[in-house]
């Protein structure tokens, strides 16, 4: 078990690097720690991630032979934080004494030594690298549709370590500092423990990125508006849709994905049907006046929050992804009143999970229509011809980004 936030990060980029994990489902070397440790374990193995290109290229002049992968994670952990301005002395120290107390690696604790003493003499070793590039099978498509020069500035914000983005409910009048957004959400550039600020605890706020913010004042809900939020979890949407008076279910297929939206109404004090059902097979009660379809996609608009996506993912999933979006909408539709309205949205920065789901449904419903976007504080450049909203993470760039989406709101 880990001991210490530096063994712990490097175990969590083992699991990642080497097994394939998602960063937020390995627990088991922070169990022993403090929260404190904790919350330095996960930030570091973050920012390993963010920079695992150029750390592997500042390494390469003084690695004769790829070490075995803890080692080189130790070696990339070190490497990183050096440039982060840390203390060479505790950061070779503490490599050195990880790699030694390992009884497969221990014979390179030597090598780690000298290694990073010609590092620690490097004068700022990351200024000329370029930032870290998506893997080919995102870029490619992303390239073709973005154009290089965007896709290379969404890649330069996803190195950096993102800002904290919140809703407030309305009518709050407390004091937190923040920048406030054009948009409406309030960004926070280092919240620290979120359980400690003004407001948590009364539920005045939660943490929800700037751009996913968008989809609810897209849909646009009015008080006792019956609407349902398809693939609800963790639930920051069906917070806005309860906060704006709507009578709101949520509904997703994972139970416990449910729980941290249960526990969320629960802090807030504001109220939603909650509901454990597959919406390809549910069949509800009534039609609604909206409906919000936050599909389930690649996730790919979100690697500036999830560094650990492009090494676990390949593009596979796509195959099944596209045509059970596809499925959704189609199924969604028929539960609108007449006049009713939906909004279809994915964290995906790929046309094929959005402007392309756009034109194909548009194509399987005669009468169908784009509704053009309109939420405030929106940037004319954020509209596609077709009247939707398409988000990428080098907006915003100089106040740190905001995640990739594809969202359009829809009428009979």
């Amino acid at each position: 078990m880990a001991k210490t936030a530096r063994a712990a990060a490097v175990h969590l980029l083992n699991e990642v690097l080497g097994e394939g994990a998602l960063l937020g489902q390995v627990d088991a070397p922070l169990a022993a720690l403090s929260p404190a440790d904790r919350a330095r374990a996960q930030r570091l193995a973050a920012l390993v991630l963010r920079h695992v290109e150029q750390a592997d290229r500042v390494l390469k002049p003084f690695l004769r032979k790829t070490p075995p992968l803890l080692v080189v994670n130790v070696l990339r952990l070190a490497v990183v934080e050096l440039v982060q301005g840390e203390a060479a002395h505790g950061v070779v120290n503490e490599a050195v004494t990880l790699v030694r107390n390992d009884r497969h690696a221990g014979a390179f604790s030597g090598l780690v030594n000298a290694v990073l003493r010609k590092v620690a003499a490097l004068e700022a070793p990351f200024a000329k690298l370029p930032p870290q590039r998506l893997p080919y099978w995102l870029r490619k498509p992303l390239v073709d549709a973005w154009g290089r020069e965007a896709v290379t500035a969404m890649e330069a914000v996803q190195a950096q370590v993102p800002p904290v983005d919140l809703s407030v409910k309305p009518g709050w009048q407390g004091d937190l500092a923040g920048e406030p957004l054009p948009t409406g959400s309030l960004r926070l550039a280092s919240a620290g423990q979120l359980s400690a600020l003004p407001g948590y605890a009364e539920g005045a706020w939660w943490v929800q990125d700037a751009a996913a913010a968008l989809a609810v004042p897209l849909l646009a809900p009015q008080p006792g508006e019956a609407v349902v939020d398809l693939c609800a979890a963790p639930g920051g949407k069906t917070l806005q849709l309860a906060a704006a008076g709507a009578e709101v279910t949520a509904l997703d297929i994972s139970e416990a994905r449910l729980g941290r939206l249960r526990e969320n109404l629960a802090r807030t004090g504001l109220s939603a049907q909650v509901v454990v059902a597959d919406a390809l097979t549910w069949q509800p009660e009534r039609q609604f006046d909206a409906i919000l379809l936050d599909a389930p996609c690649s996730a790919t608009g979100t690697i500036r929050r999830h560094p650990d996506l492009p090494f676990i993912k390949d593009g596979s999933e796509l195959a099944e992804l596209v045509p059970l979006q596809a499925a959704l909408l189609d199924r969604a539709l028929g539960w609108l009143k007449p006049g009713g309205r939906l909004v279809y949205c994915t964290c995906s920065l790929l046309p094929d999970e959005g402007e392309a789901q756009l034109a194909a449904a548009l194509a399987r419903h005669p009468g169908l229509r784009v509704e053009p976007a309109a939420v405030p504080g929106m940037d004319p450049a954020w509209l596609t011809e077709a009247g939707a909203l398409r988000l990428r993470p080098d907006y915003w760039a100089g106040r740190g980004g905001m995640d990739g989406f594809f969202m359009v709101r829809l009428a009979r």
